[in-house]
This record gives C-alpha cells, sequence and structure tokens, in this order.
C-alpha cells in the first residue's frame, strides 16, 4: 500500500509538473505571436501587386479590434487565431483598400458571420463607398449564405454559390423566455418596481407571456428595421420589395441552386476551386499560382498607437452598464468608475479638442449610468464638441449616457429609446422555508433590518418606498434626455414609458439627429472642432494588456466550461439568475429578448 501511495503522490508531482511546463511553453508562443502581430500596431505585411482584399465573415463582428485576447488554447490546437473581428478594423481596412493601387478589389466569403444588422449597415455602406473607386466585390457562398452574411454580399458585383450550397432568407424575430411558471415551481418569487408602460425587461419574470405593449413595441421595431434591410437588398439586387419579401416566405434555404440563379439571388455556381480561377483571371495570377489576399488586418491602419499632439479622442462604451466584470463571466461591461475617469482625464488634456462617445450598450445600472452623463457633461463644458455614435443598441442606460450629446448618430437600424427605469428584488422565502425545509430565524433591532435579506419577501410599506425611489429616477432620467434635447420633459415623457425604437422612427421623434456611423460622428467632431482635413484620433479606454487578457480569458473559459458540464441543460438558467442577482437592484436596461437575424 505504501509503495502504491508513493507511486500515485509522485504521480501527481509530474502532472503538475508537466502542466507547468505546458502553460509555459504556451506562454512562450503566445509571446511570440503577438509580438508577430505587433502588440496592435501597424501590420508589417507586405501588399505586392494584384493583391485582394479578403473578408471572412466566419467571425464576430466586435466594436473594436483588439477587444478579443488571443485564444492560447486555440493557437497550440492549429485553430488559427481570435474568432472576432473588430469592427474599427474592418472600416479602416476597406478605406486603405479603395486607396491602394496594389489591392485590386474585395473578396467576400460568406461563412456566417456573428453581427447585429447596425454592425452589418456600417460595414455596408462602408463596402458601397469602396465601389465608388471603381474596384470591384465577389462575395462567395461556399456552404451556403446566412441572412447576415447576403445583407452584406447584395453589395456585391457578382454573388457566386457552390452548386449545392444554399441561401437562408427568413425575416427576423425576437425571442424571449418567460420563466414565471418555472419561478413558481421552485419557489422564487422576483419583486418588481418599475416606471413605463413598456419596461419589458421585468416581464420574463412577472407573466408568463408576452403582453400586448410589448409585443406592439417589439412588432415595430423589428418591422422597420426589417424593411430597411430588404429594401436595401432589393436595391442592390434589382429585385422588388415584395417579390424579395415573398421570397423570405418560401424556406429559401431549401431551394436548389439552380432556382436560386433563375430568382436573381445570386448570380453563377462555382465550386472552389472554380472560384480560385476566378478570382486568378481577375487580377491577372498564373493558374498555378496562389492568389494574392491579404486579411484586414493586414490592411488595417494603426488603431490603438499613441497619437501625438492634437486628435479627437473615440471613447468606447460597449456592453452592460456595471453588468460585466465578476469572474466566470466573458461577456463585455461597461465599467462606469473607470470610463468616467477616463472621460475626466480626457478633459484635462489640451491635445483633446473634441469627443466622440461610441456607445453599444442596451444600459444597465442607473447609478453608473448617471456617473457617465455626468462625466460627458464636465467635458461638455470646456467648450470642446461631442458626439454619440450608436452601434447595435444605445438603450435605456445606453441613451442616458447618450442624451447630453451636441450631437447624436445612429445607423437606421439601431435600436435605442427604452426611457425608463426598474428594479428586481428576487425573494426566495418559498424556497427555502417550503421547499428545502430550512426555517430562517432572524433578531432585528428595526423594522427594516432585515429588508431583502437572505431573501426575505418585502412589507408593502418597503416595496412602496422602492417604488417610490424608481419614480424619483424616471424623473431624474426624463430630465436628463430632456435637457439634453433641449425639448419639454413632458415631450419626452410622451415617447418615454420604457419604449423601445428604432433609429428611424427615434430620428423623427427626436432622440436621434443624423443617420450615419462612427466616421460621421467624427467628421463632425473635426469640423465643430475646426480641425480640417487633417486630423488624428485615438482609441479610448487603453486596451488591456494582451498577456493578462489572454491568462484571464484561458481561466474563465475552462471554469464555465466545467460548470457547464456538470449543469448541463441548467447552465443557461444558471447564467441567467446569476446575472439578475449580481446586478444593482435599480436598473435603466433593455431586455427584450435576443434578436435573431
Amino acid at each position: 500500500m505504501m509503495k502504491k501511495f508513493i507511486l500515485i503522490v509522485c504521480g501527481s508531482f509530474v502532472g503538475a509538473f508537466l502542466a507547468l511546463i505546458f502553460l509555459f511553453l504556451s506562454m512562450i508562443i503566445s509571446f511570440a505571436v503577438m509580438g508577430a502581430m505587433g502588440m496592435g500596431g501597424k501590420s508589417s505585411t507586405a501588399v505586392s501587386k494584384h493583391s485582394i482584399l479578403k473578408i471572412d465573415l466566419g467571425t464576430e463582428i466586435s466594436e473594436r479590434g483588439g477587444d478579443e485576447p488571443v485564444d492560447m488554447m486555440a493557437m497550440m490546437m492549429n485553430q488559427g487565431m481570435p474568432s472576432s473581428l473588430g469592427l474599427n478594423t474592418v472600416l479602416s481596412a476597406i478605406e486603405n483598400a479603395a486607396e491602394n493601387d496594389k489591392v485590386e478589389g474585395i473578396y467576400i466569403e460568406c461563412n456566417g458571420v456573428s453581427a447585429a444588422p447596425a454592425t452589418l449597415k456600417t460595414m455596408r455602406r462602408a463596402l458601397k463607398e469602396f465601389k465608388k473607386s471603381g474596384k470591384w466585390i465577389m462575395a462567395y457562398g461556399y456552404e451556403g449564405i446566412n441572412q447576415a452574411d447576403y445583407y452584406l454580399a447584395s453589395v456585391a458585383d457578382s454573388i457566386y454559390l457552390n452548386p449545392v450550397g444554399s441561401v437562408d432568407l427568413h425575416g427576423m424575430a425576437s425571442v424571449t423566455p418567460y420563466m414565471k411558471k418555472m419561478l413558481d415551481k421552485i419557489g422564487v418569487e422576483m419583486q418588481v418596481v418599475r416606471v413605463g408602460t413598456f419596461k419589458s425587461a421585468v416581464e420574463p419574470y412577472m407573466l408568463e407571456d408576452m403582453s400586448d405593449a410589448n409585443r406592439l413595441q417589439q412588432e415595430h421595431y423589428l418591422g422597420t428595421i426589417w424593411k430597411e434591410m430588404l429594401d436595401s437588398i432589393a436595391a442592390d439586387r434589382k429585385l422588388t420589395y415584395d417579390a424579395l419579401n415573398s421570397l423570405c416566405d418560401s424556406v429559401v434555404m431549401t431551394f436548389k441552386a439552380d432556382v436560386l440563379v433563375q430568382d436573381k439571388l445570386v448570380d453563377k455556381l462555382a465550386y472552389r476551386d472554380q472560384m480560385d480561377d476566378i478570382l486568378r483571371a481577375r487580377t491577372k495570377v498564373d493558374k498555378d499560382k496562389d492568389l494574392k489576399f491579404v486579411s484586414p488586418e493586414d490592411l488595417a491602419s494603426s488603431l490603438e498607437d499613441p497619437v501625438l499632439g492634437d486628435h479627437i479622442a473615440v471613447v468606447y462604451a460597449v456592453g452592460e452598464i456595471d453588468g460585466a466584470g465578476s469572474f466566470g463571466s466573458t461577456e463585455e461591461g461597461i465599467n462606469s468608475e473607470k470610463l468616467s475617469k477616463t472621460i475626466h482625464d480626457l478633459t484635462k488634456d489640451d491635445n483633446v479638442k473634441g469627443m466622440v462617445l461610441r456607445v453599444n450598450s442596451p444600459g444597465g445600472s442607473a447609478f453608473g449610468s448617471e456617473q457617465i452623463w455626468k462625466a460627458v457633461q464636465d467635458f461638455k463644458a470646456t467648450g470642446k464638441p461631442v458626439a454619440v455614435s450608436m452601434g447595435d443598441y444605445a438603450a435605456s442606460g445606453g441613451y442616458y449616457i447618450s442624451c447630453g450629446a451636441d450631437r447624436i448618430f445612429a445607423e437606421r437600424t439601431t435600436i435605442t429609446g427604452s426611457i425608463g427605469i426598474f428594479g428586481v428584488i428576487p425573494s426566495y422565502n418559498e424556497l427555502i422555508e417550503n421547499k428545502l425545509g430550512v426555517h430562517m430565524a432572524s433578531v432585528k433591532t428595526n423594522e427594516n433590518g432585515d429588508m431583502a435579506t437572505m431573501g426575505k419577501k418585502l412589507t408593502p410599506a418597503q416595496l412602496a418606498a422602492l417604488q417610490n425611489m424608481v419614480n424619483e429616477g424616471y424623473e431624474l432620467f426624463t430630465k436628463r434626455c430632456a435637457d439634453g434635447r433641449h425639448v419639454t420633459q413632458d415631450s419626452i415623457k410622451q415617447i418615454a414609458e420604457g419604449r423601445v425604437w428604432d433609429a428611424i422612427t427615434a430620428k423623427q421623434i427626436g432622440l436621434v439627429d443624423e443617420f450615419g456611423g462612427i466616421r460621421e460622428a467624427v467628421t463632425w467632431v473635426a469640423k465643430k472642432a475646426k480641425l480640417g482635413d487633417d486630423y488624428k484620433t485615438q482609441n479610448y479606454p487603453a486596451m488591456e494588456d494582451p498577456f493578462m487578457a489572454m491568462f484571464d480569458k484561458y481561466m474563465v473559459t475552462r471554469y464555465e466550461s466545467r460548470l457547464q458540464g456538470e449543469m448541463g441543460v441548467l447552465y443557461d438558467w444558471h447564467k441567467q439568475l446569476q446575472r439578475i442577482l449580481s446586478r444593482d437592484r435599480i436598473l435603466c436596461l433593455m431586455i427584450d429578448g435576443e434578436v435573431e437575424l
């Protein structure tokens, strides 16, 4: 037995030693790769004649290139680089491709992009601007072209598809899980306080099905966004809106490839090798030679290197406000304290001549939203211009931090508004007392001494006090919007009530000033700051240290993988509950379900 014990102990030490060696080698490889990438600076890749900018859509489009840390496990298993591509990287690459004489055109490979309509709209506009250079764009679907891919591919001069490939056009939907029945079964009650008929973020916890008000607002903004997308596709494919919309009701993904050609959804059919030959012929590359592809990272300008002298600050506010950052969460989030400090630091920087706040957020903490709003107002007080560029979402708290800007830009497919406020306090007294059989005895010096402890049910007086606090928060929110938009508070309340708006309608009712993306916002600020045409920009906050970001992601991924393996189908519900428990009690947040494209 002793011999066996010694062997087990020795084996454990050897295993730990090998794990350390593996981690050390991973670090070395990662540092080498990051060195080759220039640590986020401009790529040293040489662009030769007859090159093609290849945009592989088999990725997620994030707001900012470099936000996704290097996945060292994927690297060591030859699974490539991070599966995320920064929108700023793509836009810079497309712009440079138009001006670079060595780049002949753009090749879009449709592999299932993950991006919301507003991000796609920004990319699509950049591609249409590229075509003004006289250069070509081709798109290809090897296996299939999904709806998001097709929205971008429809800009191309020609769309090619594998002879056994497919195109999927089916419309948009928003899917919201309603959890009231499940919560009742396990003995959990969500005690809700809110202001706003349309503030539907709390509905899944208090109703068994969607309210009429929520259905109305979702039907409106989804319908408007979908029409905007179909109008664009129809115009570029020389189809009518009605014909295209009718096809979307016909389960297009089941159509044979030759039928897709007949219906003018694609232009020609080609296998992969044939597509390569088409590109070779277009760029005058010999048939036995490799195509000269360059990636967006290869062609993009330096986006994160420090800028000396006068410049415009582009400040990114991405994710839920004070809603992420705890261990076990890989989601982006806005730390209101850090972001406020970043903006205050820019206020004191004489080299910063203006600011664009890039907002892609469904909101979050009401307290955190107020702190960021205050920082933006302090920056404005210096006399420097401030514009907001809205991304996919700038709703609830996302609108709160935007409303005080001098100018608000949004894509036509942006989701915004949701001016409302709510609080959710879970009570699991029934679960603990009656289902688990645990009695919680308490001693208190005052009536409210045990308020909300251990999931205790609130008294009517306590709920009334919280409702009053929420009402005051709503008054402050609508006042901030009214002051920022230079209208009366009553007029804001008429379009508030927590209602979510598409940007087209939001512009009509005065919540948005202009349609456009981050580039248009920067141009506006540069003009207001009288910087001329030769201005520079600098992205803020500073990027996280690449190695620490990589290590953090590795640890979190391991934690989540283990937890998912242990919990199985219950894992998603666990994450939902964790989000609820980790958030502030009073929120300016839009949770209308996942919009599927």
